[in-house]
């Protein structure tokens, strides 16, 4: 019963090595149940337990789980003997949650004898998204000692697993998730720049240049080529060609690409689309906001009451304690943004998005290209417009207050460190308006990687705002400094993995780039020595930063290089902070002209990151930069084309940025951005980043529907795939940053 080795194969991976998959045994025969007693209405027999305690509760099974186990077979519940039939297709479902909410459970479909091989398994994390979990999948094998387990163990503290309505149905049809790609030419939907880069990439079975033709609206064709067949993309598996319209530099509405006897979705040739993408990107905010109304007049359709300010049955987050043992004090503090689909506030999220957003603004003074008006006063539509402050600094302002509220106050053990996170003591559902959430708020213990976040941005903040409110900005900077105390007094207090209940964990095990950050942000603001010293002597210096997941909440060295790089200052070897941009910019540069889809992302093993987009916008960021230190048009056309992934040119044919393509995602996981749920409520508001392919899918939804998926396509656009279609406040500062520099471009 315990599972001490796993041989977890899909079943394209065993045809691969040689097996066969035997067709199911009588065509047409009706399904058949394999599980006795899954609904417990007979008591327990025949389920076996192994390291918990268990009896019938409330018409099903529940199971106390005890803390303190290392491996997830330490504690299960399980029924073996099951008959197995290889190239039959199962329908797997059971009810189950867990009592606090938050807890994953590893369910599986495997051998009951050694090897222990799983044939199927999937990892939902429990009570978050209902309680209802389906499943199909073909068994490899012909076998009579089947088993199915629900392992609980490799929790620290103790909790409750109830579980009912089991089923292992064999013989059903298999349910083969295919998504709609539309034609197989795949182009930008948004549009391309007229001086800029132009190329698409083309799905066949053609292993040959083929003839393209470029129309315009009218059908009139207007530029012809040949396409440079690719090979098989690894990180699709299709075999693909290439094409570069690049010459045509006309522009226009409504173009068309036609090759291989496919027409593409219709695209713009100018710089409109950008212009308005980069305003909704960074109007996605306002609507993130908590502890304040959103005004309907600014948003229409997405009006809602102020949520966490107190009013029944919000608890509210004006007077927030800490988890129990963690403080004796409460907080005030409301405001700031909602982090993502949830409604937790997190100070390290919140950090790199501020900084983005501030570096926006930094970009859009100090670079050649940069327009300072174009985000400036009355262009975001915020309550705060008309004040004489650029409406993305008030943005970032709001955030900013809640991030100062956050640090632990004068006379406290841990002073001048700041909280990591504050969010609702257990998980809710879906839909939920902010306004609606009963939990209790909790305060998160202090960490180095939130004080040094904190440090960072309000160092930041000082010299940004101090031509705007001079006050503000020393307030800042009194912060800074208290943060950069504590986190040198403190520098090793980390988030814990384990503390994932009502809201995400954000651990960080490597402090050493939150330390340079901080203390670049500080020198760059006050150019004080101490500072300097601290920048100079860092290992993370001179470090190699800018690898295939360059930067991101966790990885903080390249926002400081960047901003060394750009923001003026007399670090010496600067030349060679520049020139470390330079060669991070190449090796991005050279991925993007190896990808067949052109974008300078290629990680290891195709295996797509949690925010992928994002992660390929972080690192055109680096391409935009070095266009900016050098003037190089190689980097700038890098960094524009891109966008062009993120629009549309992929695999599945889908803008991951809603309200821009011909087809974008809409349906991203929100409580209140909750249409597919709910018709009442909105889908997500023009320009907002899906987080996109995600190769580990730990949502059920995508673990049901994208099993050995590759690359490009472990995507669903589906509200419960938290794991692959979440948006989040750090992924929309991304597209803010390289939106505002593409339409810089036009």
């Amino acid at each position: 019963m315990n599972r001490r080795r796993t041989a977890l194969l899909s079943l394209t991976a065993l045809l691969a090595a040689g097996l066969t998959a035997v067709p199911a045994g009588t065509a047409g025969a009706d399904p058949v149940e394999q599980i006795v007693n899954g609904t417990f209405d007979d008591g327990t027999a025949p389920w076996w337990t192994s390291g918990v305690t268990a009896a019938p509760a409330d018409g099903g099974l529940c199971a106390d789980v005890p803390g303190g186990t290392v491996n997830r077979w330490d504690a299960a519940v399980g029924q073996n003997d099951l008959t197995l039939a290889a190239g039959e297709t199962y329908r797997f479902a059971f009810r189950a949650g867990g009592t606090p909410a938050g807890h994953s459970v590893r369910a599986v479909v495997g051998l009951q004898v050694a090897p222990y091989d799983a044939y199927y398994e999937v990892v939902p994390q429990l009570s978050v998204s209902g309680d209802t979990y389906a499943y199909t999948f073909t068994s490899p094998v012909d076998t009579t000692q089947g088993q199915v387990a629900f392992q609980l163990g490799g929790a620290a503290d103790a909790w409750r697993f109830c579980l009912d309505d089991v089923s292992l149905l064999g013989g059903v049809p298999p349910e083969k998730y295919e998504p709609d790609t539309g034609p197989r030419v795949r182009v930008n939907q948004v549009g391309y720049l007229p001086r800029g880069p132009k190329n698409a990439t083309l799905v066949t079975e053609a292993t040959t240049r083929l003839p393209w033709r470029l129309d315009d609206a009218g059908g009139t064709a207007v530029a012809r080529g040949w396409t440079v067949p690719r090979g098989i993309d690894g990180s699709s598996g299709q075999n693909v060609h290439s094409i570069d319209f690049g010459r045509h530099r006309t522009p226009g509405a409504g173009f068309t690409l036609t090759v291989d006897g496919e027409t593409s979705h219709p695209f713009d040739i100018g710089t409109a689309a950008y212009d308005r993408l980069r305003l909704d990107a960074a109007k996605f905010y306002y609507t993130q906001r908590s502890g304040t109304p959103i005004r309907d007049d600014l948003r229409p359709g997405y009006g809602r009451a102020a949520g966490h300010v107190g009013t029944a049955p919000n608890q509210g987050d004006t007077r927030v304690p800490c988890q129990p043992g963690v403080c004796d004090y409460t907080l005030d503090v409301s405001g700031g943004w909602y982090d993502a689909g949830d409604h937790g506030k997190y100070v390290v999220n919140g950090g790199i998005s501020v900084w983005q957003l501030l570096s926006t603004y930094e970009r859009a003074r100090h670079a050649r290209t940069g327009d300072a008006d174009a985000l400036g006063d009355d262009t975001l539509a915020l309550p705060e417009s008309g004040n004489g402050v650029p409406d993305l600094l008030d943005e970032a302002r709001w955030e900013l207050d809640f991030l100062l509220k956050m640090q632990v106050p004068e006379g406290e053990p841990l002073a001048g460190m700041a909280h990591h996170k504050i969010h609702d003591e257990q998980w809710t559902g879906l839909p939920l308006l902010p306004a609606d959430d009963p939990q209790k708020r909790e305060l998160h213990p202090p960490t180095t990687a939130a004080t040094l976040n904190l440090a960072a941005t309000a160092a930041q903040a000082a010299r940004v705002y101090k031509k705007f409110d001079s006050r503000f900005a020393a307030t800042a900077l009194t912060a800074a400094r208290k943060a950069w105390a504590a986190a040198l007094a403190h520098p090793d207090v980390l988030a814990s993995e384990s503390d994932g209940v009502g809201g995400g964990a954000y651990p960080d095990a490597d402090v050493s780039d939150e330390f340079y950050w901080a203390a670049a942000e500080l020198y760059l603001t006050t150019g004080e020595k101490a500072f300097k010293d601290h920048v100079l002597a860092s290992p993370v210096h001179t470090a190699d930063i800018f690898g295939a997941v360059g930067f991101d909440w966790a990885r903080t060295a390249v926002p400081a290089r960047l901003d060394l790089a750009t923001v003026p200052n007399r670090l010496p070897g600067r030349d060679k902070v520049r020139a470390s941009v330079r060669a991070g910019a190449d090796r991005y540069l050279a991925t993007l002209r190896a990808h067949p889809y052109g974008m300078p992302y290629a990680p290891e093993g195709q295996r797509y990151d949690w925010g992928s987009t994002h992660q390929i916008l972080n690192n055109a960021v680096v391409l935009a930069t070095a266009y900016d230190l050098t003037g190089a048009a190689a980097y700038r056309d890098g960094a524009v084309q891109s966008m062009d992934y993120l629009l549309g040119r992929n695999a599945l044919n889908l803008s991951y940025v809603t309200g821009y393509g011909e087809v974008s995602a809409r349906n991203q996981h929100s409580r209140w951005y909750a249409h597919q749920l709910d018709p009442k409520l909105p889908h997500p508001p023009a320009g907002s980043l899906s987080g996109g392919p995600n190769s580990s899918i730990q949502d059920p939804v995508a673990q049901a529907r994208l099993q050995g998926c590759t690359g490009q396509f472990c995507y669903i656009d589906d509200i419960q795939s938290w794991s692959t279609n979440e948006l989040t406040i750090n992924w929309n500062s991304a597209l803010t940053w390289m939106a505002s520099f593409v339409a810089d471009q036009g």
